[in-house]
């Protein structure tokens, strides 16, 4: 594979709009919206970027987006439930509490709840449904955003099929968990429709004390898609989508004291056995695109995301946990339901969210310059109304008590709007040399109104914040050889600071450079970048689900100067093994290795860090191989194996000698074996986590929590 193909594939480069894309050589196919393409255009961006395809996503029967993105390099997982129900996940310099602080898209369109105002993930498009996964990094990443520090991912939805077909997915797990995934398309004249959905009876794999519970969840995902396609005059692409979900599961945010764990790892403490999640998300995207000439076209998209959630759950558990773990017997015997307790609190943390907005993109395409110019108008708001409800503990089990209407904490709305600019350049110098320049403008304006009554007629405070900043970057790629490439760049990172900023408070912003090579011929490809993040304010953004070092469960904790720095590696190939055992064979082999250093640049008197603290929720290694033996009569066998390293839970871990300062680090492997039947029907065996290797892989929140255990699975797919 050569590398001087990229200027012919800019159509999906980074710097370019998201569009629709179809496809000449049918009288009608919408394609998915994307802002890379193929894993090939990932390993030739003026970036970095990586591509999880349809075909990884299928053969590893993926359904939990943290085990995907384990195998892309320069990402870092913190698990919280073992089901990847609610995901942390960070890029390079952006830390991964509750992914607020990347940009998480579908198909092109941001999916936090509140992007500006409070982007926390609790809401993450169903994995199973996703066609392809995209990680963009670099300065490229400035056409999208807010979030523009570490990286952009972009989950690809199924597209509408270019002829008649569908597609039918079962899969059985050993604790009785159903997955279902059922999509069919069909054409008609310059219309394609789509109709899919994801149903989830999933299995919980702790044990309730004292309650026949696990932890169980039910997902409910309906997607409906109609496009269109002009086949007479202007070349024109229409496409509109609407979404609806529901979610319950019976998941808390308490975990296990250590010595809890050491004996037994997934179990749940009675205290516990009430809480659950309850949600529901809608969305509709409507995108269009017109080539006005042959050089310029004019791409839209009008998007509305609507997400109300509950979660009820023990409110003040870390406490317990805390004390536990620091030997008070009377906590410890709250925890294990022999201490009777009366006004255990449990908080309805209900929110709605909604989200809103319509951006333009002009592509200009002026031979040696292709060029994009776009704006977005956004504006989100997450509205909270908790009350709490008191429980009685009574010989190990919970009795309602009462309720406490919500304060002005719990009864608060943020809003945020945003207008956004942006203008991108990729300019072939030469034929080895390509230079792609980007400019970013962000205008946001934001409050939180807080509320002394329940009828919200009385203001008990409010708060606003107004934040200009301009983003920058350039990077280039250069064509050493036919099989190699150097590639560089630099950009300015930025994070919204959320509806609840006051006045005056600056966002975080960061200096971002990267630099490498790429090697790639035939079947092997190897890509080696350096990357360095220079923050002069890094923050934390506080949440329960992720409290800051300083212990805040809301707003930011600023811990001053600090520098992300690391390497990514990337290696794969594909051996073919003719006439093995009589039967033609491939084996491919991947590798993907991150190793970082994140750390206090500078002492800081405020927040107390010291040069050379570490940061939290940063791991230093993280690896995975992915191999397998492809038989060509069908039969498939593939081993993934990950592995993360420990994690600080709060800043300065190194200089903590509490042993609940880090989390351990994990390996994992996953075994896959496939056989296709027919052209319509495959079955296939999975078994995570292979050697029932369960470490605590997070404190937060609230203690020690595990990863899934060994399961095994097994799953038909019929393809119509």
């Amino acid at each position: 594979m050569g590398l001087m193909g990229f200027r012919g594939n800019r159509l999906y480069c980074a710097v370019t709009a998201v569009m629709l894309s179809a496809s000449a050589s049918s009288a009608m196919a919408i394609d998915e919206l994307l802002i890379i393409g193929t894993r090939d255009d990932a390993r030739a961006i003026a970036g970095s970027g990586s591509v999880i395809d349809s075909d990884q996503i299928r053969l590893e029967a993926a359904t939990d987006i943290n085990q995907l993105l384990k195998t892309v390099p320069g990402i870092y997982i913190r698990e919280e439930d073992g089901l990847g129900l609610r995901p942390n996940i960070g890029i390079r310099g952006a830390t991964s509490e509750r992914s607020s602080k990347i940009t998480v898209m579908e198909d092109g369109i941001m999916m936090a709840p509140a992007p500006y105002a409070a982007p926390a993930a609790y809401y993450f498009p169903t994995t199973t449904r996703q066609s392809a996964v995209e990680v963009l990094k670099g300065a490229p990443l400035l056409r999208y955003g807010p979030q523009t520090t570490g990286g952009v991912l972009n989950l690809v939805s199924t597209p509408i099929p270019e002829q008649n077909s569908g597609r039918v997915s079962v899969m059985l797990d050993e604790r009785a968990g159903m997955d279902l995934h059922g999509w069919y398309g069909a054409q008609a004249g310059d219309f394609g429709v789509l109709l899919e959905t994801v149903q989830r009876d999933g299995s919980g794999f702790k044990s309730v004390d004292r309650y026949n519970d696990r932890g169980d969840f039910t997902v409910e995902d309906y997607v409906a898609k109609l496009g269109w396609q002009s086949s007479e005059g202007p070349e024109q692409n229409l496409l509109v989508k609407v979404q609806y979900s529901e979610e319950s599961s019976q998941e808390t945010y308490l975990g296990l004291t250590d010595a809890d764990f050491a004996a037994n790892s997934n179990r749940r403490y009675g205290v516990s056995a009430i809480d659950q999640m309850d949600n529901r998300h809608t969305g509709l995207q409507l995108s269009y695109s017109i080539a006005l000439s042959e050089r310029l076209t004019l791409s839209s998209n009008l998007y509305q995301n609507n997400f109300k959630r509950n979660w009820f759950k023990l409110d003040g558990g870390n406490g317990y946990i805390t004390a536990a773990n620091n030997g008070d017997a009377d906590a410890q015997a709250v925890l294990d339901g022999t201490r009777d307790v009366d006004g255990l609190l449990y908080k309805n943390n209900n929110r709605r969210y909604e989200s809103r907005g319509v951006e333009i993109n002009l592509a200009l395409d002026l031979n040696d310059h292709e060029i994009d110019v776009g704006a977005r108008v956004h504006e989100d708001e997450a509205d909270r109304f908790q009350p709490i409800d008191r429980f009685n503990q009574v010989a190990g089990y919970l009795y309602y008590s009462d309720t406490i209407q919500p304060n002005a904490s719990n009864n608060r709305i943020a809003q945020a709007e945003a207008t956004t600019f942006w203008a991108t350049d990729a300019w072939q110098v030469t034929d080895r040399l390509m230079i792609t320049s980007a400019l970013r403008y962000e205008d946001i304006d934001s409050a939180e109104r807080r509320y002394a009554d329940l009828d919200r007629t009385a203001l008990s405070r409010t708060t606003g914040n107004s934040t200009q900043e301009w983003l920058p970057g350039v990077s280039f790629t250069y064509d050493l050889g036919d099989n190699l490439q150097v590639l560089a760049g630099v950009h300015k990172g930025f994070s919204p600071l959320g509806g609840g900023a006051v006045a005056n408070e600056e966002p975080e912003t960061s200096t971002n450079w990267e630099g490498g090579l790429r090697y790639g011929q035939n079947n092997t490809f190897v890509e080696a970048i350096a990357f360095h993040s220079d923050f002069s304010d890094k923050t934390e953004n506080c949440s329960v689900g992720s409290p800051c070092s300083n212990g805040d469960n809301s707003g930011t904790y600023r811990t001053g100067e600090a520098i992300i720095q690391g390497i990514e590696f990337q290696f794969s190939t594909a051996v073919q093994l003719n006439g093995f055992n009589s039967t033609a064979a491939t084996v491919p082999f991947d590798i993907n290795y991150t190793w970082t250093k994140a750390e206090v640049s500078q002492d800081n008197a405020v927040s107390g860090v010291l040069e050379g603290d570490l940061l939290k929720d940063v791991p230093e290694n993280v690896f995975s191989v992915r191999t397998g033996v492809e038989f060509s009569n069908g039969y498939s066998n593939y081993l993934v194996a990950k592995y993360v390293d420990e994690l600080c839970t709060t800043i300065s871990c190194n200089r903590n000698n509490s042993p609940f300062a880090a989390t351990e680090s994990v390996f994992v492997t996953d075994f896959i074996s496939r056989y296709t039947v027919n052209d319509n029907l495959e079955m296939f065996l999975k078994v995570e986590n292979l050697f029932d290797s369960e470490r605590i892989v997070s404190r937060s929140p609230q203690g020690a929590r595990p990863n899934k255990p060994r399961t095994a699975s097994l799953g038909l797919v019929y393809q119509m």
